[in-house]
Parts: structure tokens; C-alpha cells; sequence
């Protein structure tokens, strides 16, 4: 397996040069998605490589940006735009939080179906309450704070879905309902994204007609790296890193493949990948 993730320009300096004592322990936040899970534990990895020991606690994304402001987590490599922008502009805009770049383009995050259900004729956002009986009118999501823009349509009653319910759960609680819908041809409508192997473990197909909610091309969306406010500027090395390290789709959807299809943890599967180089960027 061979995947590539690019350190942009200079890399960081080994831990404990012009920086706080507090700066040698970063505190990372992993939101449970596997994409973050895989990208938090590479960036431990290359951290303990460079001398620090990164701490990461599993939280949802509401509390991640509330733990950020209050101080208690530095780290988040997970927000993805625009699924995300309700939930974190507040952040944004106190200034609490802090964008270091974005980590990922070329990502796709919004409501899919399988595609069977869209050659019955579920091609866009606007086709889902002609069907609303065939869905059960449920539509799967993520943990709570993952899944604002579905809220918000239910909410405004937006394609006519205000009478519908959000089914909340972890992603494999979610990915086990279209498990199950798609072995027995049953009806389901889910958040769907990309890089993720269920692009290649069932035949889904993305919604149209979504930009308002969910971002123009079928949800074409970012991911990006923040920080609590200062710590950047605080942690110099470490916001070095995190300013050069960027990653990939291929990348990420063959470690995905590995961990979600191989039964491989997260960190053994990104060991078991990696080569340094000493060309400016690593290869995975």
C-alpha cells in the first residue's frame, strides 16, 4: 500500500525548542469518523516522532469546539466545511478557534442513497417526500453535532421535510442501517461522504439540489486543521507541522479500507503504511 500525504515546505523542529512546557503534551480531538481517527493518529505518530507526547480524547464535535474555547483541547483536524459551518461559526466568529489551513480538498460530505433507490426515481433533496412512506420518513445521521444542516431543512421544513426524524448515531451504527437496508433492497436515505470505503462497499449515489445545506457539486467539501486561539502561536512547532501537513483522498480512503474492511486499528494501519523520505514529504 502506498499513499502519499505532502509536508508543504519546512517541517517542524523537534519538540521543546522556543516553546511552553504545555507545548510538549498537545491535546488532540477525535471525533470518531474514521477519516479523523486516521489523520489524528498519523499526526500523534509524526508528533512522538519530533518528541512530543500527544494526548487525544474521543469527543463529538459540539463539545470539541466548546473544549477548544474553554481551553482543554488545542487540536482538530476534523472540520469539515460545509457540513460543519453551523455548528462551529460561533467559534469562528469569537475568535476562539482558529483555522491553521485546510487539510483535504476534493472531499464530497452530504445526503445519499443507494443507487437503487435513486433509479426509482430519488435523484435530489427535492424527490425525498414524494417517497416519504418507502424511507420510513427517517433520515440517518451522525452523533449529535454532526448533523446541523439536516436539522435545520427538518426545522424549516425545507423539501417538505418537516415531518421527518433524525436518526442519530455513531458512523458504524449509521453504516449498520444501510447495511442493512441495501442486503435487503430496503429504502434509505444517509449522510454520505467521501473518502470513506462505503463508496466502494455499496453502489450510492449523492443527492442534488443540497448547495444550500450542504455546498454546490453534490456536496463537494473541505476539511480543515484548527486550533484553539493562540496555540499557534504558543506552540510554534507544532503549529509549524500542522500549518505543512495536508493529506489526500487516495490517501485516505486506502487507510480507511484497511482499518473499516482489514480489521486493522487506526494507528497499526498507519504504521504499517508509512516511509519517510527526505524529500520535503512523506509517503504512506
Amino acid at each position: 500500500m502506498l499513499l502519499f500525504i505532502a509536508l508543504d515546505g519546512v517541517g517542524a523542529s523537534t519538540a521543546g525548542a522556543s516553546e511552553e512546557v504545555s507545548c510538549l503534551r498537545p491535546r488532540l480531538a477525535d471525533v470518531g469518523w474514521t477519516d479523523i481517527t486516521i489523520t489524528t493518529s498519523l499526526t500523534s505518530q509524526l508528533l512522538e516522532g519530533l518528541g512530543y507526547e500527544p494526548q487525544v480524547q474521543m469527543l463529538g464535535t459540539d463539545i470539541i469546539y466548546r473544549a477548544m474555547k474553554n481551553g482543554e483541547i488545542d487540536i482538530f483536524l476534523g472540520t469539515w466545511l460545509p457540513g460543519l459551518r453551523e455548528v462551529s461559526a460561533p467559534y469562528y466568529a469569537d475568535g476562539s478557534i482558529e483555522t491553521v489551513r485546510t487539510n483535504l480538498t476534493g472531499a464530497k460530505f452530504t445526503l445519499a442513497v443507494p443507487t437503487y433507490v435513486r433509479d426509482a426515481g430519488v435523484h435530489s433533496f427535492n424527490d425525498l417526500s414524494k417517497y416519504k412512506e418507502m424511507f420510513g420518513g427517517k433520515i440517518y445521521g451522525l452523533e449529535p453535532g454532526g448533523n446541523q444542516p439536516i436539522e435545520e431543512m427538518i426545522k424549516k421544513d425545507a423539501f417538505d421535510l418537516g415531518g421527518w426524524d433524525l436518526v442519530e448515531s455513531s458512523e458504524a451504527g449509521m453504516l449498520s442501517q444501510v447495511q442493512k437496508a441495501v442486503s435487503s433492497k430496503g429504502w434509505i436515505v444517509f449522510l454520505g461522504w467521501e473518502p470513506h470505503p462505503m463508496n466502494r462497499m455499496y453502489e450510492i449515489s449523492y443527492l442534488s439540489g443540497g448547495d444550500t445545506y450542504y455546498g454546490k457539486d453534490y456536496g463537494a467539501a473541505i476539511v480543515n486543521t484548527d486550533v484553539r486561539r493562540g496555540f499557534a502561536i504558543a506552540c510554534p512547532n507544532v503549529g509549524a507541522l500542522l500549518n505543512n501537513l495536508k493529506f489526500d483522498v487516495e490517501m485516505e480512503s486506502e487507510l480507511m479500507e484497511a482499518v473499516l474492511n482489514g480489521g486493522i486499528l487506526p494507528p497499526d494501519a498507519v504504521r504499517s503504511g508509512c516511509k519517510s523520505t527526505r524529500n520535503g514529504s512523506r509517503k504512506h
